[in-house]
């Protein structure tokens, strides 16, 4: 990923002292996406994978279910269009709601929507929400660099099957949603682990992509956590060293250490789809 670099220009006041910082910071930049050879909408995110960027984001809007509907990706090769191609004709959304994160994220999916495809049997000992948040710090590399990132992982409950930073929290959650498509990752279990606040959009790309647990570092808004309860989906925040709140289907989080994580395949699954 190459950063933007700048001449000590900055200043640093620390201790009643200031001095001059050059240091990189995180770029943002416009990246358009054309689906069939029309416009749809232009993305304020940091360049990267832009590939999975493009097929989550379609896929988290329902506009596509499987990787077998995509004809070709492309990212041109300065980087300011994905252009997607699909195996069939697609209407473009009329109407584009703006969402309440950062980068100023759009959606045109319906906020209440049916009750997810998600898998149950998944439970979670309080040491393994605090062991997911240091693999998230741990996943944090641009942030380490320059800060201003927001990073989400995907686990099955044993390790950090994929990662993604962005300086939208939506972003990383549509790479994501695209990289398990692009790749074909399917997982007996899901938990979103995200640094970013948990709005509505942001429950309903983890429902999408079928996260049975999401945890985050910081809040969640009212209206995701109605959803969340709604659709069954353990949703956390607040998780820090040792503390963490629990807003939705503790019946998930064990009381004790025994058996720290835990996936029990339910009898006779019920698979709904949200779209």
């Amino acid at each position: 990923m190459k950063l933007e670099a700048h001449p000590p220009r900055f200043l640093h006041y620390h201790a009643g002292k200031w001095e001059p910082l050059g240091r990189e910071v995180i770029v943002e930049t416009p990246v358009s996406l054309t689906v069939n050879g029309q416009a749809w909408l232009t993305f304020m995110c940091t360049p990267t994978d832009l590939e999975s960027l493009a097929v989550g984001f379609l896929f988290n809007e329902g506009v596509i279910k499987s990787r077998d509907e995509l004809e070709l990706v492309q990212v041109c090769k300065s980087k300011d269009n994905v252009d997607v191609w699909l195996k069939h004709p697609v209407e473009q959304p009329q109407q584009w709601r703006r969402t309440s994160g950062c980068t100023g994220g759009k959606t045109a999916v319906a906020i209440d929507l049916a009750r997810p495809d998600l898998q149950d049997g998944i439970t979670l000992a309080p040491q393994l929400v605090n062991h997911w948040i240091e693999e998230l710090s741990g996943a944090q590399q641009l942030y380490r660099q320059v800060g201003g990132v927001h990073t989400s992982i995907l686990s099955d409950g044993k390790r950090v099957v994929v990662s993604a930073e962005d300086v939208g929290r939506h972003n990383s959650m549509d790479k994501i949603a695209g990289r398990c498509l692009l790749d074909g990752i399917d997982l007996p279990s899901k938990i979103i682990i995200t640094t970013g606040r948990i709005s509505s959009e942001m429950i309903q790309k983890a429902a999408r992509i079928g996260a049975s647990i999401v945890i985050s570092r910081t809040s969640a808004s009212s209206l995701s956590i109605s959803l969340a309860e709604k659709w069954d989906i353990t949703l956390i925040g607040y998780a820090r060293r040792e503390q963490f709140v629990v807003y939705t289907h503790s019946e998930r989080i064990l009381q004790h250490s025994e058996g720290l994580f835990e996936y029990k395949p339910p009898k006779e699954a019920q698979k709904q789809s949200i779209y």
